[in-house]
């Protein structure tokens, strides 16, 4: 259990600098990293760097899609995580 803990983390890290670098890019007015990027990285396990993300940076906050996909994600990876934890005991 604890490698698919410090991967989640890991990867969480990833996305939350993933999130910080498009809005560096955005406010530089340079290319973007695409939405749908951004949404699948928080639906593959990067749910909660994604919301940290877009908390810490103020990053696409004001998005209706965003506000509702990111919260989803991050649930079904705690659900993963925890379903992953059951099966390994």
């Amino acid at each position: 259990m604890e490698i698919y803990l410090c991967i989640y983390a890991v990867w969480n890290l990833v996305v939350f600098i993933i999130y910080g670098a498009d809005k560096r890019k955005a406010v530089r007015g340079k290319w973007r990293i695409s939405e749908t990027a951004l949404i699948l990285t928080a639906f593959l396990s990067g749910g909660l760097g994604a919301m940290l993300g877009m908390s810490f940076f103020h990053h696409k906050t004001k998005k209706l899609k965003f506000k509702i996909l990111i919260p989803v994600a991050m649930v079904l990876n705690i659900v993963t995580i925890v379903g992953i934890g059951m099966c390994t005991k």
